[in-house]
């Protein structure tokens, strides 16, 4: 089994590119074990998410000025 160190950087490496499956898998076994990870992982998501707002809103107010 991966250790939490592998998890964070499968994470984050899974916000950039589809993991394969045997990733995924580790990812979702390790996360179903530990709460630091778990964290970790929609602490992540959360992030990425608002930052795809916070730049969508950027643009939206960038978009009108012009």
């Amino acid at each position: 089994m991966r250790n939490c160190r592998e998890i964070t950087a499968l994470v984050s490496q899974g916000l950039d590119k589809k993991l394969n499956r045997r990733e995924r898998f580790a990812v979702w076994l390790h996360v179903s074990m530990c709460s630091s990870c778990r964290n970790f992982q929609k602490q992540t998501l959360f992030i990425r998410k608002a930052a795809g707002h916070y730049t969508d809103h950027l643009k939206s107010r960038l978009g009108k000025k012009s």
